[in-house]
């Protein structure tokens, strides 16, 4: 017989001891109740030694009799009929009784034909799929990350030396496999030939180059993010194969440093890296409308152009006009329950870009809220909390994106201050 491969632990609903106690007690109390039916329903074909005729109560204790022991022979079947029922009705229920009370061994031979069965069916539809390597702080945040994106948790594996990481992992919904990624056989337990992507993220950088030397050879086509503690070795995982290496006590240290310099500004950035709440940093391909458009041109506020194999700032003079094959790297509001009618966002000007045209889609500290009905015009803190007005005219000019003349509006060369100052 062929066992599942107990390193390999897929998610599944835990049943309390009590629960299955009781199922089974049910299930032996249907089978009784089952025979007690056909027995009384054939009444008449039994013969009780005893004398008179058979009742529901004889009919429960030939029943409870016939199920539990051959039989005392104090009640009989007496017709063909009742003798043909006993064969294949009674004799059936008896061999069901007692697999229910002694089941327990059974249970565990079903118990590994199904586990078997569900890996089976797991290999065979997993395709394309998400690998965790190292499922401590820095892989649940990936993996939230991903999972704030629409990844579905069928389409992750988790990989860690620690049963009981895996353990925590299945109740998180998660397939996981336990055993060391730097080996071969690890990664073909989670699949990892047909894998999509990896994120590699263990305690030690030793070991995370050696994870992506042996992901990078079984599988060429995967895009591979790693994390490493130290910069130094940031080049090492590159020339080993990795897509992209993330240096993660420098990017912490340069976020602290950051946030003392500007506290705003380190807010706004930590509020980029969180995916799914307030402003969100996403890559999509460029639109048939957006081509032919200079990058500050377009509805969304574009911050770098991806054109093939290269990376431009939206300042690159290289950048020009955008092409329908480019790739934009955007910031936009996370999708969230929609503004009031009553409401909308004066969105002021931070740095030189102007956020004005581009409607609810700028940081809760750069904008003020007014009232459209309000016939003062919008009165409000600005970035830096002067208390200011905006002209309700050259706003409504500004949403637009262009004044009366078909000009460009104010603010939209990426120049000037903020309207509020």
């Amino acid at each position: 017989m062929k066992y599942p491969d107990q390193r390999v632990a897929l998610p599944r609903r835990p049943r309390a001891p009590l629960r299955q106690v009781g199922g089974r007690i049910l299930a032996a109390l249907f089978v009784l109740g089952l025979a007690i039916f056909v027995v009384y329903l054939g009444r008449d074909g039994y013969h009780d030694n005893a004398g008179g005729k058979v009742g529901l109560l004889d009919a429960a204790y030939y029943a409870t009799v016939s199920l539990s022991t051959t039989g005392y022979g104090d009640i009989v079947p007496a017709t063909p009929g009742t003798r043909l029922t006993t064969v294949l009705v009674v004799t059936p229920l008896r061999v069901l009784f007692l697999i229910i009370l002694v089941g327990t061994t059974l249970e565990v031979l079903t118990e590994r034909t199904r586990q078997q069965w569900r890996l089976d069916r797991w290999r065979s539809t997993l395709r394309d799929h998400t690998v965790i390597v190292g499922y401590g702080t820095k892989g649940r945040s990936a993996l939230q990350t991903l999972r704030a994106k629409g990844l579905d948790k069928s389409q992750v594996v988790i990989i860690d030396p620690s049963s009981k990481v895996i353990e925590a992992a299945n109740a998180d919904g998660f397939a996981g496999v336990v055993g060391d990624a730097t080996r071969s056989a690890v990664l073909l337990r989670a699949e990892g030939q047909r894998a999509a992507q990896f994120v590699i993220s263990p305690q030690r950088d030793d070991t995370a180059v050696l994870v992506t030397l042996t992901v990078r050879q079984l599988n060429p086509r995967a895009k591979i993010v790693t994390a490493v503690r130290e910069e130094e070795n940031a080049p090492l995982l590159r020339q080993s194969g990795a897509d992209a290496v993330i240096t993660s006590s420098s990017a912490a240290g340069r976020l602290l440093g950051l946030s003392v310099l500007s506290p705003s500004a380190g807010t706004v950035l930590e509020d980029l890296i969180v995916q799914g709440s307030g402003l969100d940093l996403i890559e999509r391909p460029a639109t048939k409308a957006e081509s032919g458009l200079h990058p500050r041109e377009t509805d969304d506020l574009v911050v770098a152009v991806k054109r093939g194999h290269r990376l431009m700032a939206y300042d690159d003079p290289d950048v020009g006009r955008l092409e329908m094959t480019d790739r934009l790297i955007t910031i936009s509001r996370a999708a969230g329950p929609a503004t009031t009618p009553e409401k909308e966002r004066i969105v002021t000007r931070e740095g030189g870009w102007d956020l004005g045209g581009r409607r609810d889609r700028g940081y809760r500290d750069y904008e003020d809220i007014r009232d459209p009905r309000d016939p003062r015009g919008a009165r409000g803190y600005g970035a830096h909390g002067e208390l200011g007005g905006v002209d309700r005219g050259r706003d409504r000019d500004r949403d637009r994106g262009r004044n009366r003349n078909g000009d460009r509006g104010p603010g939209e060369d990426g120049g000037g201050t903020d309207d509020a100052e």
